[in-house]
């Protein structure tokens, strides 16, 4: 492994661990606030660094165009906020595990999307991961059902955020973070309103351990957000990409040493059915993100006066989905 590989490992590994610490400061926060002022405190830090960093590099920010990027944006925020309900009601491990499956569903929706059968060791994929899920389950079948549907929300809203950034790679990602944001704050603040209004909002405490509490959710989400960014920057995306399944192991971590949980040997069993195949599908994830990034065979292309010696290739189009909002 040459230097280059090792710092992306470290990136992804400090990126790990933040979002791991944001899943755990928010599950403590779980029974100080409200799940949506979490979200909506990390959706508008989010915005004001997005539009910092766009900003000071004089990028333009779009709104209305491409009508993709209202798709990447309106899926991500949905898995945001389901990212933070899952996150303050299940244990962070098992949180993480069922959100980062959206590599299974990347895989699936990709072949509806491209018209192509799925190979065998995709559809095993997918059915040892639901194997996953109902083994996790089967410690606390009943009160925690609706967070776990939910966190498999999350992880089906990723995959399609996923699928409509890939088509957005000739525009800016600053301006694509910040149209997101945007559209995320909106989306829990306009909630949170409605949950104020029919007196549904379970309300925050207003002392300083809440609010330490919210900035340090706001500030490991972006360091784990720019940690991540480096990572894909510097290594090979499949194998970042895998590396950022270890924030599972740090907030199992976190659940035994601070919750005091106990692992049952099932529960484990079940996140290493979800993991595994999803470690194992990353890379054929990533084709299929490629395919449908490609333009449409359909198209035509004006030809070239002259043919371009060496093309230069296309980018590498990696798979990220940080925790609390991809």
């Amino acid at each position: 492994m040459d230097a280059t590989s090792i710092r992306s490992a470290l990136w992804m590994l400090v990126g790990a661990v933040s979002f791991a610490v944001m899943g755990g400061l928010t599950h403590a926060l779980g029974s100080r606030c409200d799940w949506l002022i979490v979200a909506l405190t990390r959706a508008i830090f989010m915005l004001g660094s997005a539009w910092l960093l766009a900003a000071s590099a004089g990028v333009r920010l779009v709104v209305f165009r491409p009508p993709t990027l209202w798709i990447r944006s309106l899926a991500g925020s949905v898995s945001l906020v389901c990212n933070f309900y899952a996150m303050s009601i299940l244990p962070v491990a098992d949180a993480l595990t069922l959100m980062s499956m959206y590599p299974l569903w990347i895989v699936v929706f990709s072949a509806l999307w491209l018209r192509r059968m799925p190979s065998v060791l995709e559809v095993g994929g997918v059915i040892c991961g639901l194997i996953g899920v109902v083994l996790m389950q089967r410690p606390h079948l009943g009160g925690d059902s609706q967070a776990v549907a939910i966190a498999i929300a999350s992880s089906l809203t990723t995959a399609v955020a996923l699928m409509g950034l890939h088509r957005l790679r000739h525009v800016d990602t600053r301006a694509v973070v910040a149209h997101f944001a945007g559209v995320a704050s909106v989306i829990a603040g306009g909630w949170l309103l409605v949950q104020v209004s029919n007196g549904a909002l379970h309300g925050i405490r207003l002392d300083v351990l809440t609010l330490t509490l919210l900035l340090g959710v706001a500030i490991s989400g972006t360091l784990g957000q720019f940690c991540l960014t480096r990572a894909y920057a510097l290594g090979v995306p499949a194998r970042v990409a895998v590396i950022g399944l270890s924030q599972v192991a740090f907030a199992m971590i976190f659940d035994v040493w601070v919750w005091g949980r106990v692992l049952t040997p099932l529960t484990v069993l079940g996140m290493a059915f979800v993991l595994a195949p999803t470690a194992l599908m990353t890379t054929q994830a990533r084709r299929r993100l490629r395919d449908v990034a490609l333009p449409s065979r359909t198209t035509r292309v004006p030809a070239s006066p002259e043919p371009v010696a060496n093309p230069a290739p296309p980018p590498a189009l990696p798979i990220a989905a940080p925790s609390g909002g991809d």
